[in-house]
């Protein structure tokens, strides 16, 4: 459990078990009068609404409340049924909003946020919220930096207005999807949200899911089938990977674009095609444009007002590496008997993650925090825990990349992480060990056991950047 006390207001039983996940005691309340009073008296650390009761029920409740600004609100939807959008809420003074009642490991995220006001003060003691603003808490886009910002500015300028379609561009792992949902839930919260990887199907079997067919359209066709852009309804349907589509699928798509209605293969009536449609790509558009690989005409029906995500190693996003660091390690559940106890990294672990170049960015950050986590047994991630490629290197194999060492031990390795240390706190013990994430006892042992002066240490022997190879066996310091 992670706080003390919740007040649910509504008659949804769901929504108090949800609650129960993660508050030792849950007060439930019927309605207004019922809920101002257990707050009066209880003090809860948590306020979770139910959807049904709309955003006018929740001003009421604050307007009536005697002292509102220790408060902390959650609204919790009902997916794709729920009857107001988020943005609704939030105008109303909502401090969180979660989408669905089964959506226990956001819940568990928001009480992590409260638990560190109600304790520090402010969101977090050291890095503050993980979210810019209550938008990027809505959507789970964590991050702080100029490219953050930039990208919570286009979705929330695009959710706004009527434009269809939306084309989202980034790299691998950026947050695609992310993105096009965090659209679909503040303009059509209400309506159903369809995704499909064009990547990942055949050009009949793509073309037959997007438009559906008659019976009889082709040989195994021995029902009708309703396709995704009609099931999509006035909601959004998330078309990934778009240059992956076959040209003769895109001419196809461009005139729904253009007329908004469709026919399902081997069907004669037009179908009125009403959803936002969210293209993405990880390719260069216009690359593939010029090589002939995608259509300039749907390029250009596409590319309205174009969304581009950052890839994590750009300039303007690479300072978000340390809160999604610390964000993953407080929300990771792969060791549950490590969780909440594991929350943090060395400054050398944090330096490693900023340095690495990260081709499948945040997806590729989350898994190597997971596996540190696995690995990891301090309380910190520490530098011997990150191992950025697992496919290149087995930690617990003997001898595995032996070959490609060379004259570079683990004894040499662990002298000149130590070294370093030293170097960098000018010699302050306390500070150096901190660095490492090992006690003082054990740096002077280290210290003592590999004859480390600091008029022996050259400075061509500690270098500006260290590049610890993956080992057979984890670089534990100490």
């Amino acid at each position: 459990m992670i706080l003390n006390s919740a007040i649910t207001v509504g008659k949804d039983t769901e929504i108090q078990q949800l609650a129960r996940q993660v508050c030792k005691e849950i007060f439930a309340a019927d309605d207004l009068n019922e809920a101002i009073y257990l707050t009066e008296r209880g003090n809860p650390d948590l306020i979770i609404f139910d959807h049904c009761l709309g955003p006018d029920y929740v001003r009421e409740f604050i307007d009536a409340s005697n002292d509102h600004s220790n408060l902390h609100i959650v609204v919790v939807g009902d997916g794709d049924n729920s009857i107001h959008s988020p943005a609704q809420f939030f105008e109303m003074g909502t401090h969180y909003y979660i989408h669905d009642k089964q959506d226990h490991r956001r819940l568990k995220e928001v009480a992590t946020q409260i638990k560190n006001i109600l304790e520090t003060g402010s969101p977090d003691a050291n890095e503050g919220d993980f979210f810019a603003n209550e938008l990027a808490a809505s959507v789970s886009m964590v991050g702080k930096s100029k490219a953050t910002l930039d990208t919570l500015k286009m979705i929330k300028l695009v959710s706004s207005s009527q434009c269809n379609p939306v084309l989202v561009v980034g790299e691998t792992g950026t947050g695609k999807e992310l993105v096009a949902k965090a659209i679909h839930t503040l303009r059509s919260p209400n309506e159903p949200f369809v995704a499909v990887n064009c990547a990942a199907l055949t050009a009949n079997l793509l073309e037959s899911e997007l438009f559906g067919h008659v019976k009889g359209s082709f040989t195994s066709a021995d029902r009708e089938k309703t396709g995704l852009l009609e099931l999509a309804g006035t909601g959004a349907i998330f078309l990934d990977e778009i240059s992956e589509m076959p040209m003769d699928l895109q001419a196809k798509l461009l005139r729904v674009l253009q007329e908004k209605t469709f026919r399902k293969v081997g069907g004669t009536k037009e179908i009125s095609c009403n959803a936002t449609i969210i293209a993405s790509s990880n390719r260069n558009l216009i690359n593939e444009v010029q090589f002939n690989r995608f259509r300039r005409d749907l390029y250009y029906r596409l590319n309205i007002f174009p969304i581009t995500i950052s890839p994590l190693t750009s300039p303007e996003r690479n300072n978000d590496i340390p809160l999604l660091t610390k964000y993953f390690l407080k929300t990771s559940m792969i060791c549950p008997e490590k969780a909440n106890k594991i929350t943090s990294a060395t400054k050398l672990a944090i330096e490693a993650l900023q340095d690495h170049h990260w081709p499948g960015n945040v997806r590729e950050l989350r898994n190597t925090i997971e596996r540190a986590v696995l690995l990891e047994t301090t309380n910190k991630i520490g530098l011997s825990s990150i191992v950025i490629n697992p496919e290149e290197s087995n930690p617990f194999a003997d001898n595995t990349r032996a070959d490609k060492i060379k004259d570079f031990s683990l004894v040499k390795a662990e002298r000149e992480l130590i070294a370093r240390a030293l170097k960098e706190t000018n010699w302050q013990k306390t500070k150096a060990a901190e660095m490492l994430g090992i006690s003082r006892a054990t740096l002077y042992a280290k210290v003592k056991q590999h004859s480390i002066e600091s008029s022996n240490v050259s400075a061509g022997e500690i270098q500006e950047e260290i590049t610890i190879p993956s080992f057979a066996e984890p670089l534990t310091v100490g």
